[in-house]
């Protein structure tokens, strides 16, 4: 047999991993046509199957790597059964539960076109279309929410990421020092962030990550609305500062993760600017609900803050992921991020304008092409049907809280934005004592337990003077009148079931 030349092979070399056009064509068409079926059939499927970890794995088996390849027809096909068949749809038209919107169809295919090209977007010369198109979607996100069109910002990840940056350029532009060169060895002073007690998760996130410590956080005292209390912030900054430490941020909420509350946002935004403290938004959730003529008045309290975060795959219906940061002042953020070293060949400059380099922005260098889908859907809805949509999701939230307040075995207890929370509270049961509160706390963890695993309906849950609740968060344009007036016959079906099952030992215990 004929020995192949080397140099032959490598001048006619064919990869295992490429496809001809022809292939990727057969191929793709079959995708789109297996998911464009399963689209179709989302109504008819549950949530979810609801299984076991050690089904799931079964399913994958735990062989060794393979050692040849296989058709990418049969994968896809294969791909496509387990993913359709034993997944969590958060684009199911009753999926209610964390705040992932269901992901909208043009982008989908966007993000199908962003791999393809496959541009990193951390230098304009290895994506000049790709930054600018970031660039652009960046202004039109700063515009629908009444901020500052001058402003900076970048696409991230998600929430955590889009405030951690937010959280650095407020560290870096309040610190007295050079904190970059120093650290946060090099004040005296301990810094501290001010947050509301509903506060995400994030910050202590942050305040451990970036070297604060958790004690740096100070949790400010929440009303019965939920909102940060601008009496107790205005103590507790003056008490620090007696102290001798050195408040540095406020952090104001526009939709708090549990039930949607806007901090007032003006009134913080006036303090920040007496004390000379950073003004950082987590609008992850609601800030894009600033678009709507009607919104409510803590929302005009984003256009001063000197940084935003805000989900594109929460309630611009983006797919996973999209994140987003908007700083007022860009430079804020090249003095955060900005290094230059050697191994750089990004020169700043094309022709008459500089070029944007987003290697300078933020915290990575590699970036994938996030901005595509979001850009994509600006321009698929406009404006006017971004408020269409977040307004019908409010609706339908108002819709369940109208439902569960006139049922006998619900108690309905908040509805801000489109987030309404409730418990089931059983027929001849008074609420109220310290043991009734508690067994009605543990009936309702099981009651989500059960909503969670049977596929009917999928929410989750806040806790609200220590009261165990279910939380139904609407951002879901699938979602439709009839799905809403579903979920409390549910509730009440489950909750009969449990409660039948579950009281007599409670009281037992007792």
């Amino acid at each position: 047999m004929a020995k192949t030349d080397p140099q032959e092979a490598l001048r006619n070399r064919k990869a295992p991993i490429d496809m001809t056009p022809d292939e990727f064509r057969k191929t793709g068409y079959q995708v789109v046509d297996r998911i464009a079926e399963f689209l179709g059939s989302l109504s008819r499927r549950p949530v979810t199957p609801g299984e076991s970890p050690e089904k799931i794995r079964a399913l994958l088996g735990n062989g060794s790597i393979p050692l040849q390849g296989a058709a990418p027809d049969h994968l896809f096909k294969e791909a496509a059964d387990l993913l359709f068949d034993h997944s969590l749809f958060n684009g199911h038209p009753r999926f209610w539960g964390y705040i992932t919107a269901s992901p909208s169809p043009v982008g989908m295919l966007g993000d199908l076109l962003a791999a393809a090209i496959n541009p990193n977007v951390a230098a304009w010369v290895l994506s000049p279309m790709a930054t600018e198109i970031e660039a652009q979607a960046i202004r039109w996100i700063a515009e629908l929410i009444g901020y500052p069109v001058s402003c900076g910002g970048l696409m991230v990840s998600g929430g955590n990421m889009a405030n951690f940056v937010g959280f650095l350029a407020g560290r870096t532009a309040k610190a007295p020092w050079n904190i970059r060169e120093q650290g946060l060895g090099g004040g005296a002073q301990q810094p501290l962030v001010y947050v509301s007690k509903a506060t995400h998760t994030w910050i202590e996130k942050a305040a451990d990550l970036f070297g604060l410590g958790a004690k740096a956080i100070r949790w400010v005292e929440t009303g019965a609305d939920q909102q940060m209390s601008i009496e107790a912030l205005e103590k507790q900054i003056a008490a620090d500062r007696a102290g001798g430490y050195l408040p540095f941020m406020v952090v104001g909420a526009a939709g708090t993760v549990g039930v949607g509350a806007i901090d007032p946002l003006p009134e913080i935004a006036a303090i920040c600017r007496e004390q000379n403290l950073w003004f950082h938004v987590d609008g992850a959730y609601g800030a894009p609900a600033a678009a709507l003529p009607e919104a409510p008045a803590g929302l005009r309290g984003l256009a001063a803050a000197d940084s935003i975060a805000l989900d594109p795959h929460k309630w611009l219906y983006n797919p996973l992921e999209a994140g987003c940061v908007l700083v007022r002042d860009p430079q804020a953020l090249v003095n955060t991020f900005s290094f230059h070293p050697e191994y750089y060949n990004f020169d700043n400059t094309r022709g008459d304008q500089a070029a944007l380099n987003y290697y300078e922005f933020g915290p990575q260098n590699s970036r994938g092409f996030r901005a595509l889908k979001v850009w994509l859907g600006l321009r698929h809805v406009g404006k006017e049907g971004y408020i269409q949509m977040m307004r019908e999701d409010i609706a339908l939230a108002e819709e369940l809280y109208k439902l569960v307040d006139s049922h006998t075995e619900l108690q309905a207890l908040t509805h801000n934005l489109s987030i309404t929370t409730f418990r089931y509270i059983p027929s001849g049961l008074a609420s109220g004592d310290p043991a009734t509160e508690e067994y009605l706390n543990k009936l309702n963890l099981e009651l989500l337990n059960r909503l969670q695993a049977g596929g009917e309906a999928f929410v989750s849950n806040a806790v609200i003077d220590g009261k165990y609740l279910l939380r139904a968060c609407i951002v879901n344009f699938r979602t439709t009148l009839n799905d809403v007036e579903a979920l409390p016959e549910i509730v009440v079906r489950l909750g009969r079931e449990l409660d039948a099952q579950m009281r007599g030992e409670f009281l037992e215990v007792g």
